[in-house]
């Protein structure tokens, strides 16, 4: 077994499942290129009552189909219109808060929100080391209510109410269920789960007034499968989805404030120091079907869903897709799966690394270029 921590290497990084099934979307299954493939075949003599042409155009309009309910899917969730767009996103005019902003995804994310000219407000109990003006850092333990709703003022305050909320923070213990203690307990649902409720009573309520704004609820793939020595952090992170999908139902039919988009981000394995010693299969196969996902590919698919302004779930990378359905499968072939992915012993040699609390001393030292 090896971790995933190691540094990519600079050819085959990005040569994987998702690659092939991306360049397949542009070409196989677009709409848009198939569609010249037939008027190819017909300028060149064929006839448009040929077995091949008529295959073809059949084609055509099956994935036409797909595409189109898949859209309007969407459209229809975050009641659009079939012929007007929604107005452009104006960065300028944004006060973003990044819980969990002065590491990993988090100090990432608002760096690259601060070079849109964005007003970042980042929430963590260690500061954030940045050279963009616009960032602010609050300390501020996002778990603790008191905490959460002092900083809430002083921020409405000195710059504003936020008009878009990232629930980023989050903590892993790595433990058996009969080794958490209920300090680890207590911090898990703390910070993956409970976080989400203070911010948004805090900071909800102005939102509510405008009828707009954006909450990106940074979740897990673990939160809709499980594995071994991950109970509190799946069980946390499911809590964060349930939390998202029916603040969904209370904005759109009992706040009236459809305006207000919810996205939920539920990524695989993301190669930030929280997760540098997990221990993954080492064979090509795996490689190629799950692989990893660098911080970058996450920030990017935040921005692009705040640019969007539609309410989604998002799973990142291909395979986490189909992890709402691993447990409608008979079981016999979710063991097989559980034993392919190793998931239940990725976490047997596992050493916290990041949100360790005081009475759990310094971190382990551990190199991102290791192998285990």
């Amino acid at each position: 077994m090896a971790s995933r921590a190691q540094e990519p290497t600079p050819i085959y990084d990005n040569v994987d499942i998702d690659l092939f099934v991306k360049v397949l979307n542009h070409t196989l299954f677009s709409p848009f290129f198939i569609f010249f493939v037939p008027l190819f075949y017909i300028f060149q003599g064929a006839k448009v009552t040929d077995p091949g042409i008529i295959g073809l155009s059949v084609y055509w309009i099956l994935i036409s189909s797909f595409w189109f309910i898949r859209w309007y899917s969407r459209l229809y969730r975050n009641q659009g219109s079939l012929l007007i767009g929604p107005p452009r996103f104006d960065w300028g005019d944004q006060i973003i808060i990044v819980t969990g902003g002065s590491s990993g995804v988090g100090e990432l994310l608002a760096n690259t929100l601060a070079v849109r000219n964005v007003t970042v407000i980042v929430l963590d109990v260690k500061p954030i080391v940045t050279e963009n003006y616009n960032i602010t850092y609050y300390k501020c333990d996002v778990s603790n209510w008191e905490e959460v709703q002092a900083v809430a003022a002083t921020i409405k305050k000195e710059i504003g109410d936020p008009t878009v909320i990232i629930n980023n923070a989050g903590v892993v213990q790595g433990k058996l269920i009969l080794d958490l203690s209920p300090q680890d307990i207590n911090q898990t649902f703390g910070v993956n789960t409970l976080a989400h409720f203070w911010l948004l009573k805090a900071f909800l309520p102005a939102m509510l007034e405008k009828k707009e704004g954006h909450i990106v609820t940074v979740s897990s793939v673990m939160g809709v499968v499980g594995a071994a020595q991950m109970t509190d952090y799946c069980a946390s992170k499911a809590a964060a989805i349930a939390m998202t999908d029916s603040l969904r139902r209370e904005l759109d039919h009992r706040y009236n404030t459809p305006k207000i988009r919810t996205t939920v981000l539920c990524p695989g394995h993301i190669l930030t120091p929280m997760f540098q010693n997990v221990e993954f299969p080492t064979h090509p196969l795996w490689k190629f079907l799950s692989p990893s996902l660098h911080p970058v590919t996450v920030v990017k698919s935040i921005i692009a869903a705040l640019d969007e302004q539609h309410s989604r779930t998002i799973f990142l990378p291909l395979y986490t897709s189909a992890a709402p359905y691993v447990n409608l499968l008979p079981s016999f072939l979710r063991d097989l799966l559980q034993w392919f992915s190793n998931a239940d012993y990725a976490m047997k040699n596992f050493a916290k690394v990041s949100g360790r609390r005081a009475s759990e001393g310094p971190a382990p030292a551990v190199s991102l270029g290791k192998k285990d």
